[in-house]
């Protein structure tokens, strides 16, 4: 009897072990839409058509903003370069996930998991001191006009650029190595479609509750501040406008402010939503889907936006095809 219950018990602790054992990961594999098999196709013509209207329309701009002299103002210099950080942002995350959708491969190496961790995030840090750079242009530009010329001359607003994008890329340059800074152990699975911090952050060996606390606070100190910093320069426009005695005048002013406060309103909205939090507080499910806004949905709103709605791009894309269409005759 006694021989049997070692038996059993020398049995059931090795399986006791198996279940908790932490083995070393060496790839991952992105969960993405396996749960939903019978709309893979769907999804997949829907992803690829919304990438392929951005991609074009993002390339509209750079080009209509390159090509038309009179839009050779820091306003749509800042455009442009917005313009370009979302086709690159878009190009980190969608070709990668159609990929999986049309040949059902999960398997991401962690290098480059890594790699598209550290560009997600290093462009969407910059996306965000960009915005914020744009609201300031706009403060100077009605606040300051007789010195708007000076204030953002081209070597300021080239120095800005490029402190803009290091800034950015700084911040996800910590963040990735605070992340993979310690094995991967608890599983191999993430319950994404791309690399993002929470879902991979999980799967980490090493007790993760102090690098999702210092992770957090630096996504406070990109999105809470830049975005404070967008609000107190619309706090002095709205202050200005007022002071304009014709509504005509006020209207015209802050026209060219409404497509940016569209795109930071909903920019920073899903930014708070996923980042602003110590903790997932929702289920991966929920998470993905809010993904699928911020990185397949919110880009695509971009050119469209500062298309329908900029009365100065509109104007110089007519005469771009206008030129052409005399070209071609």
């Amino acid at each position: 009897m006694t021989g049997l219950l070692c038996t059993e018990y020398t049995t059931l602790v090795p399986e006791k072990q198996q279940e908790n054992a932490t083995w070393p990961v060496t790839e991952f594999l992105l969960v993405g839409f396996s749960n939903l098999p019978d709309l893979r196709t769907t999804l997949f013509a829907l992803f690829f058509l919304t990438y392929l209207v951005t991609l074009s329309g993002n390339v509209t701009i750079i080009t209509v903003i390159h090509a038309d002299r009179t839009l050779h103002t820091p306003m749509y210099r800042f455009l442009a370069a917005l313009s370009l950080s979302e086709t690159c942002y878009t190009l980190v995350t969608i070709p990668n996930m159609l990929a999986r959708l049309w040949m059902e491969n999960q398997a991401i190496s962690i290098s480059g998991c890594r790699a598209q961790m550290f560009f997600f995030l290093g462009l969407g840090c910059s996306h965000c001191f960009l915005l914020t750079l744009m609201g300031y242009d706009r403060y100077v530009a009605i606040c300051h006009p007789l010195r708007y010329s000076v204030i953002m001359r081209p070597t300021v607003c080239l120095g800005l650029g490029a402190l803009v994008f290091c800034s950015g890329f700084s911040v996800a340059s910590i963040e990735t190595s605070l992340i993979f800074s310690s094995r991967f152990c608890r599983s191999n699975r993430v319950e994404h479609f791309f690399c993002d911090i929470a879902p991979v952050l999980k799967l980490s060996c090493a007790e993760s509750a102090s690098k999702a606390l210092a992770i957090f606070f630096l996504s406070i100190l990109v999105v809470l501040i830049s975005f404070l910093l967008i609000l107190l320069s619309y706090a002095f426009i709205v202050a200005a406008l007022l002071r304009i005695p014709s509504a005509a005048g006020r209207s015209k002013a802050f026209s060219t402010c409404a497509a940016h406060l569209t795109v930071v309103i909903v920019h920073f909205g899903c930014a708070s939503i996923i980042y602003l939090r110590p903790e997932s507080g929702g289920s991966p499910g929920q998470d993905r889907l809010v993904a699928v806004f911020y990185t397949v949905v919110t880009p695509l709103l971009n050119p469209v936006v500062y298309t329908l709605r900029n009365k100065e791009v509109r104007v110089a894309l007519r005469r771009i095809l206008a030129r052409s269409h005399v070209i071609l005759k």
